[in-house]
């Protein structure tokens, strides 16, 4: 067969898909900025000549002829953004000529590569078993992910303990809470929200690793006088069949003393946006991280704001019981069976990651001080019931002093958290904001 004839083909092939309508290809495409790594996402149809698309949101022109691509994108600002391209297979590589960072007049050519995302299986949501081979100990954009999921799909998998024990006992990452992950969840761009649904978390071990410790935000100066004896590690039995724990080697007054278990995730987070480093997984931020929260369990949701394409989902750091603020530097350590699935919400401002039980809606305010979490916790929860609810300020001011609790929730990190929360069955009272959507849900 001839060229020309081939060409004709593909081209009238690449008129009957769209014409049955089958949705254009997505591209997660990376280009290299001075050595720095942008991560975007290209839609374009699987079809020959003229084309339109999108670039990161923007909308874009262009042409196809054979395996050679070229297309223009014109960005918000109204700069434009032209990139030539050589499509094999499900990869491209290319240049992109972009505005000089410094001096929109002058143009700079940039190398770029994308590879194609895959297509939606037919059936519907779907659940995954994933067993991890191994393990992150940076929240990074820059990860590979380890599986794809879409919006509704399920994950069964497992964690290791902070110090990256697994459930038989054995080291198999680093310390420092090694993660599962990241999960590159389809449909998610920067400026969504995903939700993580905790469908399930059960202890896959008999024992958990703590301390006879307590943070030093916690002492005064005569406790910590007292305290120089402290920070010895303390081995408990957990006793899975009646759902409790015990410090393994008690004696005296602890000899007797069970306290039943109530499994979380300590670390839960998304990658950081475009011009973040990675971030150590013993750290938080906006993008949740190791908030140590012990409302992070089964039954919950947790919100938080995506900043990169497909949001790249981390977990780790389980424990099998934690009191507020993780005071013994260390709660009882353990590894975890997970269960979850996820959901996009499109186009949502979100300040600060957000939890939501049966009970209760919840944020999480993290910071330097617990001054600053505090105040991060209120503005964050203050938005949530202005977006979902429309209260006015003045509102949402007599709502938190008449029914708003703070809890502390992390005392053990390099930031600490401070937790907001409301009773659900106060907000059925409040009419919901029109066009509001999910979020809080009582």
């Amino acid at each position: 067969m001839s060229r020309c004839r081939l060409a004709a083909l593909l081209l009238l092939l690449s008129a009957s898909a769209a014409q049955a309508g089958e949705p254009p290809a997505q591209w997660l495409v990376t280009t290299d900025l001075w050595g720095n790594p942008a991560y975007q996402l290209l839609t374009l149809p699987d079809q020959q000549g003229p084309l339109q698309g999108r670039f990161d949101g923007d909308a874009l022109q262009g042409t196809r002829e054979g395996d050679a691509l070229a297309f223009v994108v014109t960005g918000s600002d109204g700069a434009t953004y032209r990139f030539h391209g050589t499509q094999a297979g499900a990869t491209l590589r290319g240049t992109a000529d972009y505005p000089d960072t410094n001096a929109s007049e002058r143009r700079v050519t940039h190398p770029f590569s994308a590879r194609r995302l895959p297509d939606r299986p037919g059936g519907g949501p779907r659940q995954h078993d994933f067993v991890p081979t191994s393990y992150a100990n940076e929240f990074s954009p820059h990860r590979a992910p380890v599986l794809t999921v879409w919006p509704g799909d399920s994950v069964r998998t497992t964690t290791l303990d902070s110090g990256g024990v697994d459930a038989q006992g054995q080291t198999r990452a680093l310390f420092g809470n090694p993660q599962t992950g990241p999960f590159f969840v389809m449909d998610a761009e920067p400026g969504d929200v995903l939700a993580i649904h905790i469908k399930r978390l059960r202890l896959n071990r008999d024992y958990a690793d703590s301390l006879d410790s307590i943070v030093g935000r916690a002492q005064t100066p005569a406790l910590a006088a007292k305290a120089t004896a402290l920070d010895k590690p303390v081995r408990w039995t957990l006793d899975r069949q009646r759902g409790r724990a015990r410090p393994e080697a008690a004696t005296g007054k602890l000899k007797d003393f069970w306290v039943p278990v109530r499994p979380m995730l300590g670390g839960l987070a998304v990658a950081p946006g475009f011009g973040n480093a990675p971030i150590s997984t013993g750290d938080t931020g906006r993008f949740g991280g190791n908030m140590d929260f012990n409302e992070i369990r089964e039954g919950a949701t947790v919100y938080l704001p995506v900043s990169q394409p497909g949001a790249l989902l981390y977990l780790g750091d389980a424990h099998a019981l934690q009191g507020d603020g993780e005071t013994s530097q260390y709660a009882l350590e353990t590894s975890m069976d997970v269960e979850f699935s996820v959901d996009v919400i499109k186009s949502r401002a979100q300040s600060a990651p957000r939890v939501e039980s049966a009970t209760q809606v919840m944020v999480l305010g993290q910071a330097g001080s617990l001054d600053d979490a505090l105040r991060a916790a209120t503005a964050g929860m203050a938005q949530w019931l202005e977006q979902d609810y429309g209260l006015s300020l003045s509102e949402t001011a007599q709502v938190l002093g008449s029914s708003v609790s703070f809890v502390v929730a992390n005392l053990a990190g390099r930031s600490v958290g401070v937790a907001a929360k409301l009773d659900k069955a106060l907000l059925r009272q409040v009419e919901r904001a029109p066009g509001s959507t999910p979020g809080a849900r009582p």
